[in-house]
C-alpha cells in the first residue's frame, strides 16, 4: 500500500459529515459506579463524503478517485473544512498560532502540531500533512521568512541553524488529514434526470 499525495476534491468534501472518534472502555460495577479507560491515546477521524455529491459530474469524479486509489488500498489527503488550520475558523493563519517546540541550541527539526485546550486539559495533535505554501514559522514572536525547510509529507520543519536554547518555536499552517476509503464498494445510483448519488462514502483517518 502507498500514500498518494493528492487531495480528495474540495467541492465534494465541503459538504461531508464527520469528525473525531475516540475509543473508551466503560465497565459498570455492581454498585452502579463506572470505571472508564481510554483504549486510544489519540483520536481518529471518520467522514462520510456522500453528502457532498450534488450532480452527476461529482459522482463521476468520486468514482474516478476511488478507482485510482484501488478502493481501500492507497491513502490520500482530505480537507476537513471544520478543522483545517492552526488558527480559529474565523481567524487568518499567523506565524505564532501554535507552539511546536523549544530550542535546545542543538535541535534542528520540529514536528508540526496543533493543541486543543479546554480548561486545564490539552491534547496535542501531530500534523503530518501540512499544505505547502501555507506554513509560517516564528522564533519567539518573530516570524522567520528563511532559514528553514518543510517536509510537506511528514510535517517536519528543519532549521538551517538550531534555535537557541529556551527559544519557543511557533508555527501557523493549513493542513490536510491523511485518510483512506473505508469500503471497497461504491453503491452508485443514477436517475433519469442524470442526477447521481452514492449511499455512503466512508473515509477513515490513517494513523501509524
Amino acid at each position: 500500500m502507498a500514500f498518494h499525495d493528492m487531495r480528495f476534491p474540495d467541492n465534494i468534501s465541503r459538504g461531508a459529515r464527520g469528525g473525531p472518534e475516540r475509543r473508551t472502555q466503560i465497565v459498570e460495577l455492581a454498585s452502579g459506579d463506572e470505571e472508564r479507560n481510554a483504549s486510544w491515546a489519540n483520536s481518529r477521524r471518520r467522514y462520510d463524503v456522500a453528502y457532498g455529491i450534488r450532480r452527476a459530474d461529482d459522482l463521476a469524479a468520486v468514482v474516478a478517485f476511488f478507482e485510482a486509489r484501488n478502493g481501500r488500498l492507497h491513502g490520500f489527503r482530505y480537507k476537513d473544512w471544520s478543522d483545517y488550520k492552526s488558527a480559529l475558523p474565523s481567524m487568518a493563519v499567523t506565524a505564532t498560532d501554535q507552539q511546536i517546540g523549544t530550542g535546545t541550541g542543538s535541535l534542528q527539526s520540529f514536528q508540526l502540531a496543533k493543541r486543543y485546550t479546554s480548561g486545564a486539559q490539552t491534547w496535542v495533535r501531530t500534523i503530518t500533512k501540512p499544505v505547502a505554501g501555507t506554513v509560517r514559522l516564528a522564533l519567539g514572536m518573530v516570524e522567520q521568512i528563511s532559514g528553514w525547510t518543510l517536509d510537506s509529507t511528514t510535517g517536519v520543519i528543519t532549521f538551517t541553524a538550531a534555535p537557541a536554547n529556551g527559544v519557543i518555536v511557533r508555527a501557523g499552517y493549513e493542513f490536510d488529514v491523511p485518510v483512506r476509503f473505508d469500503s471497497d464498494t461504491l453503491d452508485v445510483t443514477l436517475d433519469f434526470e442524470r442526477l447521481g448519488s452514492i449511499t455512503s462514502i466512508p473515509l477513515l483517518e490513517i494513523r501509524k
